[in-house]
């Protein structure tokens, strides 16, 4: 019997209902459903439909769809924004480029550097995916309410920005 199990009977049910975790189920439940959205779009190119349908499109794709400029941004932008080593994103990009989804082109500020830009068809799988969130947050709000929609949309506004 260890000394922490002798001054109280363990209570570690904050493990599963702390903020944090909470914020992590509902990120993965909402990125899935958007996945699951963009698996069925009739505007996203079909090949890329066809591979969300199959789950070959993740959470860890979406963070291209999510982060790259319409303008284009270097690999070390395009992992930064997104949280990611540069190997990580630098593996996506290779994977979303073979897909068709993004091209890498010479920067016109630095001839020694590569922009990662979105071609046509993931200009489409862009607009695809801006459906798919737009769907999976009125099913959101649906389900929780407007009035809750609200404060949470707020409140993970302000907490994001360090308020």
């Amino acid at each position: 019997m260890n000394a922490l199990s002798a001054i109280s009977p363990p209570d570690d049910r904050w493990r599963q209902t702390h903020l944090g975790r909470l914020l992590g189920h509902a990120m993965r439940r909402f990125d899935a459903r958007v996945l699951q959205l963009m698996a069925h779009s009739e505007e996203a190119p079909l090949a890329l439909s066809n591979l969300a349908a199959r789950d070959k499109v993740g959470a860890a794709h979406v963070h291209i769809t999510r982060h790259l400029s319409l303008q284009g941004s270097r690999l070390t932008e395009l992992a930064q924004a997104a949280g990611m080593s540069k190997q990580a994103m630098g593996d996506l990009v290779d994977q979303c480029e073979a897909w068709g989804l993004v091209a890498r082109e010479a920067d016109p500020l630095d001839a020694r550097a590569r922009r990662i830009v979105f071609t046509a068809a993931g200009l489409a799988w862009l607009a695809a995916f801006k459906a798919a969130v737009a769907q999976a947050e009125h099913e959101f709000r649906a389900a929780v309410g407007d009035d809750v929609a609200t404060v949470v949309a707020l409140g993970l506004e302000a907490y994001g920005a360090g308020a």
